[in-house]
């Protein structure tokens, strides 16, 4: 939604708010086989991806969410060999992941081949390591991705997903973190974007840890993180698994041999802390 041709407005019906930039210009639209692509330049924030309606990324903040979404689940397993990439077209979260030298192979599956190829002309740096060796691009339904994959097969599966709205409500169902557990190893996690704890705390983020429990996960842990452009700017991602989650490899985070620009150790640590209305997720 546009108002005056010159700002982007994503409004929330349901919470009574809206998170609104300015645009220069409108640099591509298009209808892909599965849902409407936009890309902005706006005057603050550097590019903006919207998809239906919805803002996926922009420039600027980008990097808090792929480097939340990535770096704490790989911390917290002993030894990620094989990542699988439920969504994330944009490769940010590919990049990320393929940062740890552990990675043997990352595997992404995202339905929309145009989200993929519209990044790498427009964010190319989320795209830098789309050529690795280790990198395998998918455009294929990610739920049936999951459905006919091989046993405890995978190590971390990242569900870098959109809303659960639609399509992509299945992406939030007890049934699909259960094929998440089957294809998972034993010490295997799963993580995935858990939306606003101040406006979707009952409806979904608390939900999440019922149904991740539900589906063989006994241990579910939150990470809270700022995201200005999402909704109430502040954003969670869920973890799952068989395990207790409050630890991780903290000398190997403390001591990383790749750059970040939010997350390190200290940050892996005050992220877990819940603030009193959130207390009943904890283990």
């Amino acid at each position: 939604m546009t108002l005056d041709n010159t700002w982007f407005s994503e409004p929330q019906p349901d919470s009574g708010t809206a998170f609104s930039l300015k645009i220069s210009e409108k640099l591509h639209e298009e209808q892909s086989e599965f849902q409407k692509i936009e890309i902005y330049q706006t005057e603050s924030f550097g590019k903006l991806m919207v998809i239906d309606g919805y803002i996926m990324l922009t420039d600027r903040d980008n990097f808090i969410y792929h480097e939340m979404m990535t770096h704490p689940v790989l911390f917290s397993h002993q030894n990620p060999e094989n990542v699988l990439i439920i969504g994330g077209g944009d490769c940010g979260t590919l990049r990320e992941v393929l940062k740890h030298d552990s990675v043997k192979c990352a595997q992404q599956v995202d339905i929309d081949e145009r989200v993929t190829r519209l990044s790498e002309i427009h964010f190319p740096e989320l795209c830098e390591s789309n050529n690795d060796p280790r990198a395998e691009l998918h455009f294929e339904d990610g739920i049936n991705w999951v459905k006919h994959a091989d046993d405890k097969s995978i190590d971390i599966i990242i569900v870098d997903s959109t809303d659960p709205i639609g399509p992509g409500e299945v992406l939030f169902s007890t049934e699909f973190y259960q094929n998440c557990r089957r294809i998972l190893k034993d010490d295997g996690l799963v993580v995935q974007q858990s939306e606003s704890p101040l406006l979707h705390f009952d409806t979904i983020l608390s939900p999440m840890h019922d149904r991740m429990k539900q589906a063989g996960n006994p241990h579910t842990l939150t990470f809270t993180f700022p995201q200005c452009v999402y909704p109430s700017g502040w954003w969670s991602c869920t973890v799952g698994g068989m395990t207790t989650l409050t630890n991780f490899r903290e000398e190997d985070a403390l001591n990383k041999n790749f750059k970040t620009l939010y997350y390190n150790a200290t940050i892996h640590k005050a992220a877990t802390a819940l603030p009193e209305f959130m207390k009943s997720l904890t283990d």
